[in-house]
């Protein structure tokens, strides 16, 4: 017998339609005021909604971007892409007209569908750009130039694509920030979904029927593997337009809901609810978090609240798919007086293999802070257009996000910070170089860095200290209105500090870890008092 040339027979956009055999009548996707949606009736409007694109020649390699509140039909886009060999391109729905712009113009879709809300902004960045054959409105009768999503359904034939997805192809295009320059897209393969859904299988203890819900946005990796995870596995999944704290209580209470994934300034949001401690949460089976800094305290008073499971995810899912997990058993360690366990972010992940190493490579010592490099199949193929940058993440075959961490004698990883100076805050992740960039076109402004100040609430968040030219007026409610006309409001500093000069080494580079020292300890203050951006969201 001659035995067959391996290739993957199954795809992830098989999952919808495999469960659709097993589970007809089970729903797939609940909404926020309980319309129920069952796999068979997802696969069918999944199959019209592709009939229909690859009558409008969306083909395999084609880019269909998305700029959308979180929605069943956000959903059923991906899920078309997918079976269409497509590559999905999800937009950060909070970013400003130039940075949609600038994202755009480097994706280079064939298709953009947007929410009602965002309908003008994509219009104004398609004509910026060109090259868009066709815009979609996500909801409502669809603005000028937009066909209704319902219509491009009610077109197409409930017949499942005839491609063939190879492990190889590229289907999602994520851009890790909307920089007004230019940004990095990841291109990611059909393998390295595939190969992080099983992660999430092996380590985030699932069990049979499960209905749960992800507040993480469709446009983050985290809403997207964790929802497709939910079909590959036939669970039912709700979705919420965007996360609100009292209507997650209600479904966790009174919706059945038997688990969720949520950022800590999330969980911190229930958590002052008045009603949070009057309900039984028997028939809720987990928590599982990640995405930022979680407080102890924190922690600790969500499992006394809930009494579930609690499971922290660590990784660079966007570029190098998870890499460690703090497991429920840790947590129960924790609890029963290894209150240590709490501050770490677990131990490497099964299938992922993790290493921490010096400025050369080396393995570093037990107890010893160096960067967390990881090997698995769950990585990024590279950056779109940018080879250099791709071989300094992936260098030697090891992806490297530059986050620092030492280990224990029992293979406990403790984060000690983060290399390239990312900012985490309340689950977004924000690059200073882009906040850099913004500021120093303001007149007046000599010199600028960016970081995080730790807040128990939000992570952290951003922080920005100025230096300005002899004679010039500057003051930071000015600097931050200027801000805001640029970038995202997330991204806008919440403090600004105007200051004599910069700490600098020998090389003139600002110390960036002085001027995070001295938000903790003090130190050098602003000539002009701080002010605050008001940034609640």
């Amino acid at each position: 017998m001659t035995a067959r040339t391996y290739e993957p027979m199954i795809g992830v956009g098989d999952y919808l339609r495999l469960n659709a055999q097993r589970f007809p009548d089970r729903d797939c996707f609940v909404t926020e005021d309980g319309t129920r949606h069952s796999f068979t009736e997802v696969n069918a409007r999944v199959n019209r909604l592709a009939s229909s694109l690859a009558a409008r020649g969306v083909t395999k390699g084609s880019r269909l971007a998305i700029l959308a509140i979180d929605s069943v039909a956000y959903y059923e886009v991906v899920l078309a892409s997918l079976k269409l060999g497509a590559t999905y391109v999800p937009l950060n729905n909070r970013l400003t007209q130039a940075e949609v712009t600038t994202l755009l113009g480097r994706a280079e879709p064939t298709c953009v569908f947007a929410s009602e809300r965002y309908t003008e902004v994509a219009r104004t960045a398609a004509e910026a750009v060109g090259g868009v054959r066709t815009l979609v409105a996500l909801d409502g009768p669809g603005a000028d130039g937009f066909e209704p999503y319902t219509d491009l359904v009610d077109q197409g034939e409930d017949v499942d694509p005839a491609v063939v997805v190879h492990d190889t192809d590229i289907v999602g295009l994520a851009f890790t920030s909307g920089t007004t320059g230019l940004p990095k897209g990841v291109l990611q393969s059909h393998g390295m979904i595939k190969a992080l859904l099983s992660l999430q299988d092996n380590e985030y203890e699932y069990l049979p029927g499960e209905f749960r819900y992800t507040a993480s946005p469709a446009f983050h990796i985290a809403g997207q593997a964790l929802v497709l995870d939910h079909i590959k596995r036939g669970f039912t999944t709700l979705i919420l337009p965007q996360f609100d704290d009292a209507t997650t209580l209600r479904w966790i209470q009174e919706g059945g809901l038997t688990g969720c994934f949520l950022v800590p300034t999330m969980i911190r949001r229930i958590l002052d609810l008045p009603n949070v401690r009057e309900g039984d949460y028997s028939h809720f089976r987990s928590i599982i978090y990640g995405a930022a800094p979680m407080p102890p305290t924190l922690l600790t008073e969500a499992m006394a609240v809930f009494g579930c499971r609690f499971i922290q995810a660590f990784g660079a899912s966007t570029e190098g798919g998870m890499q460690a997990i703090l497991t429920s058993e840790d947590h129960v360690r924790a609890l029963a007086g290894e209150a240590h366990l709490l501050g770490s972010i677990g131990r490497p992940i099964s299938g992922v293999e993790l290493r921490i190493v010096d400025v050369d490579d080396r393995d570093v010592e037990v107890g010893e802070v160096g960067e967390i490099i990881t090997r698995s199949d769950a990585v990024m193929s590279c950056y779109l257009e940018m080879p250099e940058k791709t071989e300094e993440s992936l260098k030697g075959g090891w992806f490297r996000a530059g986050d620092l961490a030492r280990r224990d004698a029992e293979g406990f990883l403790y984060l000690a910070g983060r290399s390239k100076d990312m900012i985490i805050r309340g689950g977004e992740n924000i690059y200073p170089i882009e906040i850099e960039t913004v500021l120093m076109d303001l007149p007046g402004v000599a010199s600028t860095a960016v970081v995080g100040r730790p807040d128990d609430y939000w992570g952290e968040t951003v922080v920005a200290y100025l230096t300005v030219h002899e004679g010039a007026q500057l003051d930071p409610e000015t600097v931050q209105a200027h801000c805001r006309e640029h970038l995202a409001r997330f991204k806008v500093p919440e403090e600004v500090l105007i200051v004599p000069e910069m700490p600098l080494n020998a090389s003139g580079k600002i110390l960036k870890r002085e001027l995070r020292r001295f938000l903790v300890e003090g130190g050098p203050r602003a000539e002009v008092s701080e002010a605050s951006a008001g940034v609640t969201a």
